[in-house]
Order: structure tokens, then sequence, then C-alpha cells
């Protein structure tokens, strides 16, 4: 089912609240109503209603309650590690934090489409798809404590590094969805992006790159509709995904609070790249719920009531209703699960605080692969500063 969507409303301050009004468009591409709203896929409405979809019911009719159960917690679980990063970048534990509140089933739905052989090239706020890709929470906040440089090992969970670059990992995407044509295996590349970050030339590059090349790759979008106090109108006319015409391959726009239609596009997304068919766009309509990162005030820009009204859209409030009314889900497993998200807090919370200064020597290697004379003498140099501050200790 598509459901009818507020996004290209002139002026919008309002919340992009959804109606029921369906039409039977084209899969990948989204039909304009008589008021020229674009239309969105959607299989669970914010009230936890179960919709058809001709063209997606089959990427997740064999979905079992275990598996919706699955969906749930993993959005619990990484809300909860994300509440607890901010408070710890606020007691000063971390030196920033970029949140992914209300963009949860977004993250999770594309993560779980994923296949192991699947590469991953996040920004900085993909923390729920690096959940799904089996990064330990604890190790991913040690690049934001400042004392790793990335976290974990790329080649090991198929997910690339934060990248703080705004738009450039598409391009290091499509170079890989390339490489991977080339070598003729049938995986499949998702590039993450925000709204603001289809605006940069690094994006435009690489679906130019990608349509002529046919590389394998799924751009996903995550509309959370703020590019930090920039609102979406003002980067374009056109709803995002139809910015995939005029390169030559499909965009769609999916409900980001939606995680069953996420995963069901994702997985359609996929199933295209790995099968030869192309690049495709996705655009996860969402809502940032929070700041940009810790840095940032969003009441200086957005209004409370804006907030409100996509708060009653909660992704998390949305499936557990679904899990209720179809008795998927007992009181129990959710009184389970709120101990588990405890648990993670608490575990977090304890690991980020035992983390040891990194060693302040680390910076010289690699430099070179067979080193440098440049680097010796650099490093000689910070030695004596380093010594500098004992030498004055001790005369005190």
């Amino acid at each position: 089912m598509t459901v009818e969507s507020t996004a290209a409303r002139t002026p919008r301050r309002s919340a992009g609240t959804t109606g029921a009004k369906s039409t039977a468009g084209k899969r990948g591409t989204a039909k304009k109503s008589s008021n020229t709203e674009p239309q969105l896929v959607q299989l669970l409405t914010p009230e936890g209603k179960r919709v058809k979809s001709a063209d997606y019911d089959r990427y997740v009719a064999a979905i079992t309650p275990e598996e919706l159960r699955g969906l749930y917690r993993d959005m619990v679980l990484t809300r909860r590690f994300d509440a607890e990063a901010t408070s710890l970048q606020r007691q000063g534990e971390l030196g920033l934090w970029a949140s992914l509140l209300g963009q949860e089933a977004a993250q999770i739905g594309s993560g779980r489409a994923l296949r192991d052989d699947d590469y991953v090239f996040p920004t900085y706020r993909e923390h729920g798809v690096a959940w799904c890709r089996g990064v330990d929470p604890a190790n991913l906040l040690g690049m934001f404590r400042g004392v790793n440089n990335g976290g974990w090992d790329p080649s090991g969970n198929n997910f690339h590094l934060y990248t703080i670059v705004i738009g450039a990992q598409t391009l290091h995407a499509t170079g890989y969805a390339m490489g991977v044509a080339k070598d003729g295996a049938d995986s499949a590349v998702i590039a993450y992006f925000g709204d603001g970050a289809s605006s940069q030339g690094d994006v435009a590059e690489s679906f130019t790159f990608s349509a002529v090349y046919n590389a394998p790759v799924v751009f996903f979008c995550q509309n959370n509709q703020w590019a930090i106090s920039e609102p979406t109108e003002r980067q374009t006319r056109v709803p995002l995904y139809q910015r995939a015409q005029g390169y030559g391959f499909p965009g769609v726009r999916v409900d980001g609070n939606d995680v069953l239609a996420c995963l069901a596009v994702t997985k359609w997304a996929l199933e295209r790249a790995r099968s030869g068919e192309g690049p495709t766009l996705v655009e996860a309509y969402t809502y940032r719920m929070g700041a940009h990162t810790t840095s940032d005030d969003p009441t200086r820009y957005r209004h409370d009531d804006e907030r409100a009204a996509w708060e009653a859209k909660d992704p998390l409030l949305r499936l557990r209703r679904y899990l209720e009314a179809s008795n998927h889900a007992d009181e129990g497993f959710f009184a389970e699960l709120e101990s588990e998200s405890e648990a993670l807090g608490r575990r977090v919370r304890e690991a980020v605080r035992g983390m040891p200064d990194p060693d302040r020597f680390a910076l010289f290697e690699h430099a070179y692969a067979d080193g440098h004379a440049l680097v010796d003498e650099e490093r000689a140099q910070f030695a004596a500063y380093q010594a500098s501050f004992a030498d004055a200790e001790g005369d005190n």
C-alpha cells in the first residue's frame, strides 16, 4: 500500500502526517495524487495496523512472530544505547554524539535486509545499522571518546568506518560496488546518507557513476527533514527520491518510521542490485527527534508542535501496537526486554568509563608503510615535548 505524504506541500512547518489514501503506482516509482502529493510505501500505519502492498508484501510475507519481536528488540536496544551515549556526552565522557532518536525503524529495517556478504558504507549516525552488523556499541563509542581511530575492523563486519565528511561515503560505496560487479560476485553495497548530504556534489557524482556502470549499490537516504537547521524544502523543489529519475535508475519513498516497509523496500532494492539491475535510491521519510548532534540546539529552529506530531508516529510504539494486537508478544516479553535494555545501558556506561587513554605515540604509526625520516623527527620532538611535563613536575 502507498499512502499520501505531505512533504511537498508549500511552506512546510507541519509534521508531514500521512493519510490513508493509496494508489497503485509501479514499483520503484511513486505516483502523484491529484494535489501533486508524492506517495510513500507503508505496511504498518502509525496505529499499528497492517496494510497490504501488491509490490512489497512478498518481501515480508514469510516473517515470523519471532522475527517481528527481533525487530522490536533491535529498535529498543538501539534507542537505549543511543540515550546512554547522549547522557555520557552531557557528562563529559564523550566529545560529541549524533543521536538517531526517531530513525530506528529506517536503520533496523534496512540493516536487517542485508546479507552477511553485503557491504555497508555509513555516515556517522548509523548506530542501528552498526548494531545489525555486530559492532559492539561500547567499541563504537571509543571513537567519540577519542581513544581509537574507528573502533572496529571494517572487513570483519562488512561495515565501513564512520564517515564524517558529508556525502563522501557514497563515492566510496560506488567504487566498491563497481569492483564487486567486476569480480562477478552477487553481493550488494548500501550507502547511507541524510537529506543534507543529498545536496553534496559527491552524491551527484556517485549517482552518475553508479548509473553509467550499473553498479550494484543501494543509496539509502534518511530524510529526517533537517540538515542541522536547514529544512528540506530549502534544498530541493522535488521529493528527494525523484532525483534518481534524472540519472536513469529507480527511486522510491518509504515510510521511515515503519520498520516493515523499510525492510521490504530495502530487500527489493538489494535484490535488484544483486540481479544486475543496477542502483536504486531509497528515501526513508522520517524525523530527527533530537538535536543534530549534542552541540546543536533544535529549539532555535523547530517548533515543539512539529516534534509532538511526530512522536505520535513513533516507530517503536507502532510495532509494539502491532505485536500486541496480533498476540505476537506478551507483557513478559516487554518486561524482559526492559531489563535487557537497562543492562545494556549499564554495560556501555561502565565500558566507556573504563576505557584506557590512547597511546600518545600511536598517531605516528602507519603514516608510511616503510617509515619516513620526517615522521621519526616529529616523533622525537613530540617525545621531548611530553618529557618536559615530567621534568616540570619533578622541579616542583
